[in-house]
């Protein structure tokens, strides 16, 4: 039987509003010791609507001169790349490969967040070879991509 991403998600992400500044988001990874925070709205439901990272904070507000008021809507990545729980492990890497992000929102039957997936918690279930081919093909310059070396 193949591993389901259920079995080696993080159950319990903490995540924010669109409305949230990035000074909220910014102490919330820091209190919890992570670099993504997925972006939910609905009363009461986790509708998934963006990710913010804090490569996003980093690049696309302080590198251009927006302070911590900023609100999360305006730099959040979206739409992002999901996966469903009852996936594969398999199926997550290749997602992984063909989106090139190194983490996976989860979502439920109902499209709904219940989780996050990193390329840590995949490493932990791979073979050493696939590891290295996740990596590799997460890692491959896109074309919006930089050339700074």
């Amino acid at each position: 039987m193949k591993t389901k991403v259920k079995n080696i998600m993080c159950a319990t992400p903490q995540f924010c509003s669109p409305e949230a500044t990035l000074q909220d988001v910014a102490q919330l990874m820091d209190r919890c010791d992570c670099g993504a925070i997925p972006v939910v709205q609905g009363d009461g439901a986790r509708k998934v609507v963006g990710v913010i990272t804090d490569r996003d904070i980093a690049c696309r507000a302080v590198a251009h001169g927006n302070g911590p008021e900023t609100r999360v809507r305006d730099i959040m990545s979206s739409p992002l790349a999901t996966i469903g729980e009852d996936d594969s492990v398999e199926e997550c890497c290749h997602e992984m490969e063909r989106a090139k992000v190194r983490r996976l929102m989860v979502l439920d039957g109902d499209g709904e967040l219940c989780g996050v997936v990193s390329q840590a918690d995949v490493a932990l279930h791979l073979s050493k070879n696939k590891i290295a081919e996740v990596v590799k093909e997460v890692s491959q310059p896109t074309r919006e991509s930089s050339s700074i070396a």
